[in-house]
């Protein structure tokens, strides 16, 4: 056990919520292996059982533990060795799979990154970790070539999305998608994927090294509290403590259950919730390379999946597809929201979605940070709060403080987020300074992460997101909050979605403006922004309201599908520059 899970005695944080778990029990035993060790124990109960459905194949976890067998003795081969540092910069696909875990049977760590990330970012995030080798797809290749020189990477291993398919999927793939990818020199300095496996045969032992829940598994990415983007480096504890708080905090999961696997591996809620938990609890992954909302729709019904888990933008996108129009989702059993603020009127408008397509459950809003993995938080299945994103997991400990203190606030009152529990990071990667203002250990006995983030806690234990501290907008002299004002005016009966930001003003400091996407058959007019801002101003106080609506027919994305409030912020000051120009 590590310090975050000693006896409970010798912890003196308040814990309110503990009469309000229901069946979900206040603290766990956590395995004390590998990732891969948690997986292989789902191979040995269930080794005929179905691990992942990948495009129309399926691969059984007898499967699946064979194929990251033969990649681990591969990796070693090629000279992975303990401790190094391998990049996976891949979508949701069974290669990606096999290497995440082999990487970590040879004692490696696994650098997860997005794979459509820019040529300088690729050549950050490499030279970050310190990585030796990177497997991507061969449709990326150009861009890894590109910036090789100026990393320490020997080998390039190259997959394809093609490999994975069955006979006639593939010959539609290569019709398709194979022809528009630009052809890789017969020379190239790469491994292909086939001849990568292959290698494996030249390995007979000492491929396998022990690690313990303490040992480094992972490294995500994150802007943390600062914005700037730093590696976080995550153990098997880490990956295997949220596998069990999840399935936990679900008492209704049962081994063989589907999820649907949409949110991208190199993100925390993709990786350990929607692949690790599943594959770790004997479950089942349906694999989605590529996110669409016509495609996660089709697969929702397709497979009768019982989980489905995304962002709140995914969310928004179902209601508009025509293809749902009389699907029937009495399947599923969990549906979460995460990764950003769920609006109380999304809520309202995706649980009506689920009760008129035969659903017996609610959408839940779950909370945490890639410091901690992903959640580290959730809406019990019993109990629900109007606003609220739930209670902590097993061993979690929340707790809101006056903002960089550690005094902490009464209930009911704003402060920042604080966290603690056995999914708390090990560090940033190469940040020591960093890494010791967001870790900070308390008289309590635990160590707790800043999060940068506003929230308040009720008497019973329930959170409430605010929005970012450093996403607060304040205008002459008051303090608003954007998800605040954006619940408001995503509640209008002409209204998708909205997005609000503050605008620099030269005597308020800062201005409200909103972006607004209309429903569909709604025509943006001047007429319709005066009826907006009218509704507004009946619920908004007179220092908070919008400015200015500016009609958007879409609203810009991450890459993990929150909307890019920074992109909007960043237009706004561009376009404020070239008029001070003129």
């Amino acid at each position: 056990m590590t310090t975050e899970n000693a006896p409970e005695q010798k912890i003196t944080a308040k814990a309110p919520w503990r009469e309000h778990l229901g069946d979900v029990p206040f603290t766990l035993d956590y395995f004390q292996g590998s990732v891969y060790e948690a997986v292989e124990e789902s191979a040995k109960k269930y080794p005929a059982g179905i691990a992942f459905d990948f495009m129309g194949r399926h691969t059984t976890y007898r499967e699946l533990i064979r194929g990251i067998e033969r990649c681990a003795k591969s990796l070693r081969t090629i000279g992975v060795r303990e401790g190094d540092r391998v990049t996976i910069a891949m979508p949701n696909c069974p290669q990606a799979i096999e290497v995440f875990y082999a990487v970590n049977l040879i004692g490696g760590v696994a650098n997860m990154v997005h794979p459509l990330s820019s040529e300088q970012e690729l050549e950050f995030y490499i030279n970050e970790s310190e990585s030796v080798t990177v497997v991507t797809l061969d449709q990326f290749y150009h861009k890894f070539e590109a910036i090789r020189q100026r990393t320490n990477v020997v080998n390039i291993v190259l997959a394809s999305i093609r490999d994975a398919l069955s006979p006639p999927v593939r010959a539609g793939y290569m019709l398709t998608e194979g022809r528009k990818m630009k052809k890789i020199p017969a020379d190239a300095p790469v491994i292909r994927w086939d001849d990568f496996m292959r290698l494996g045969k030249s390995c007979f032992w000492n491929y396998r090294v022990k690690r313990g829940a303490d040992d480094p598994a992972g490294i995500l990415y994150s802007g943390g509290t600062t914005g700037t983007t730093k590696g976080i480096l995550l153990t098997n504890l880490n990956f295997n403590a949220l596998a069990q708080q999840v399935l936990a905090a679900n008492p209704m999961y049962r081994p063989g259950d589907k999820m649907l696997s949409a949110m991208p591996l190199f993100h925390g809620f993709g990786l350990g919730v929607c692949i690790h938990t599943i594959l770790a609890g004997g479950g089942r992954c349906v694999l989605v390379p590529r996110f669409t909302a016509d495609s996660y729709a089709k697969l929702i019904t397709k497979y009768r999946c019982n989980y489905i888990a995304g962002v709140p933008t995914l969310f928004e996108a179902l209601l508009r597809i025509k293809s749902m129009d009389g699907a029937d989702l009495s399947c599923l059993k969990g549906v979460f929201s995460g990764g950003d603020s769920l609006s109380v009127e999304l809520k309202k408008k995706f649980d009506k979605f689920l009760y008129d397509h035969h659903s017996s459950v609610q959408i839940r809003e779950g909370y945490g940070t890639t410091e901690t993995v992903t959640a580290c938080c959730l809406t019990p299945p019993h109990m629900f709060k109007e606003g609220s994103i739930g209670l902590p997991f097993p061993d979690t400990y929340i707790k809101i403080v006056r903002p960089g203190t550690d005094e902490e606030l009464p209930y009911g009152e704003e402060g920042e987020i604080l966290l603690a529990g056995p999914t708390v990071m090990r560090e940033y990667i190469r940040h020591p300074e960093e890494t010791a203002q967001t870790l900070r250990r308390h008289a309590d006995g635990l160590t707790w992460v800043y999060t940068g983030d506003l929230g308040s806690m009720d008497s019973e234990g329930f959170i409430y997101f605010r929005g970012r501290i450093k996403r607060m907008i304040i205008t002459s002299g008051y303090n608003v909050y954007p998800a605040q004002l954006e619940n408001i005016i995503d509640a209008h009966e002409k209204v998708q979605m909205s997005c609000v930001i503050g605008v620099p003003d030269e005597y308020k400091m800062q201005r409200v403006k909103a972006f607004v996407m209309l429903k569909p058959g709604v025509v943006a007019s001047e007429q319709v922004k005066k009826e907006i801002l009218d509704y507004c101003s009946k619920r908004i106080a007179r220092y908070a309201m919008p400015r200015d609506i500016e009609f958007r027919t879409e609203l810009p994305k991450t890459l993990v599908g929150k909307v890019a409030y920074r992109q909007l912020e960043e237009e706004e000051l561009a376009k404020r520059e070239k008029k001070s120009a003129k």
